[in-house]
């Protein structure tokens, strides 16, 4: 495992000294888990922009509405 230094602000750091009573067993599982929460989170935010970029694109575009159609034509519902 890499390790890396980071500084954090008192209270941020008054947080990670509470680990034990978040169920984690040190205060790098913490982090380790914020990270990746972080991480997840802006990964479903980039893809909501990208599908109501996607939409408003669709919504704009007719010869991708008939394509789309004619795509899905035949499929059971």
């Amino acid at each position: 495992m890499l390790q890396r230094k980071f500084s954090v602000e008192e209270a941020q750091s008054q947080f990670l000294n509470n680990f034990k009573k978040y169920g984690f067993k040190d205060k790098s599982a913490m982090l380790r888990t914020a990270i990746d929460h972080f991480k997840n989170k802006l990964e479903i935010e980039n893809l909501k922009k990208s599908a109501d970029l996607y939409s408003e694109i669709y919504l704009e575009d007719e010869d991708l509405k008939e394509l789309t159609e004619a795509a899905v034509s035949g499929w059971p519902e």
